[in-house]
C-alpha cells in the first residue's frame, strides 16, 4: 500500500518491481479501491500487479461526467494528475504496452478521459459504463495516437447514469485516434459489471 497525490493506493498480485504486466483500476462514485479490486480478483493472472487508488470521500469529482468541465475542477485535474503519477511509477518497471487501464462508472470516465489526453500504445484500455468527460459538444481534438491499442467499452443500453450515445461517442473518438475498439451495449443490464465483460477482460489480459 502506498500514497500518491495524497491518495491511498491498494496493491495486489505481483510486486510492481518484479511484475511483467500491470493493471490500474479506478473505482466508481461512492465506492472504494477495495470494491474495484474485486474485478482484479476475478481476472487475476500470474506475473500481474494490480493497483487501485482510493478517491477522497469516495468520489473523484463532484458533478456528473456530463457537467461543464469547470464545474468539476479542481478535482478533475487533481485526479487526472494522480493517474499520470501512477502510470509514471508503473512505467519505471513495466512498459506501457503491458499496462492495462480499467475503470468502472465514474472511474471509467476518468480513465477514458486520461487515456484520450495521453494517447499512446497501451496494453489495453477498458471503460466499463463510462464516457469522455464534459457536456455534449465538448471538442474532442485530442493529440496523439493509440497505435492499435485494444479498447473495450461495455455498458447497458439503458444505464441510468451513462447515456449510450456517450459510450458510442468514445468509440468514434478512440477509433479516430487509432484504437482497436470493441463496444458492447448490453440490453437492459443494471449499472454493474457483467459476466460477459469479465470474459472480455480475461481475453485482453491473455493477449497481453
Amino acid at each position: 500500500m502506498a500514497i500518491t497525490h495524497g491518495q491511498r493506493i491498494v496493491e495486489a498480485g505481483e510486486r510492481l518491481a518484479s511484475a511483467r504486466a500491470a493493471m490500474i483500476l479506478m473505482h466508481g462514485r461512492g465506492a472504494t479501491a477495495e470494491d474495484i479490486m474485486t474485478i482484479a480478483s476475478e481476472v487475476q493472472a500470474p506475473g500481474w500487479a494490480y493497483i487501485a487508488p482510493q478517491a477522497d470521500g469516495n468520489t473523484w469529482y463532484p458533478n456528473p461526467f456530463t457537467a461543464p468541465l469547470e464545474s468539476n475542477e479542481p478535482h478533475l485535474s487533481v485526479a487526472l494528475g494522480m493517474i499520470s503519477s501512477i502510470v509514471e511509477r508503473v512505467e519505471a518497471t513495466v512498459p506501457a504496452q503491458r499496462i492495462m487501464l480499467l475503470g468502472f462508472s465514474q472511474g471509467a470516465s476518468l480513465t477514458l478521459e486520461w487515456c484520450a489526453r495521453n494517447a499512446h500504445r497501451f496494453g489495453a484500455i477498458a471503460g466499463l459504463s463510462g464516457g469522455l468527460i464534459g457536456p455534449d459538444g465538448t471538442p474532442r481534438d485530442y493529440a496523439g495516437s493509440f497505435d492499435g491499442t485494444p479498447v473495450f467499452l461495455g455498458c447497458s443500453d439503458s444505464d441510468p447514469y451513462i447515456p449510450k450515445r456517450r459510450v458510442e461517442d468514445v468509440g468514434r473518438v478512440y477509433e479516430r485516434m487509432g484504437a482497436s475498439v470493441d463496444l458492447r451495449l448490453y440490453e437492459g443490464m443494471p449499472h454493474l459489471v457483467s459476466p460477459d465483460e469479465i470474459v472480455v477482460l480475461r481475453d485482453l489480459i491473455a493477449a497481453i
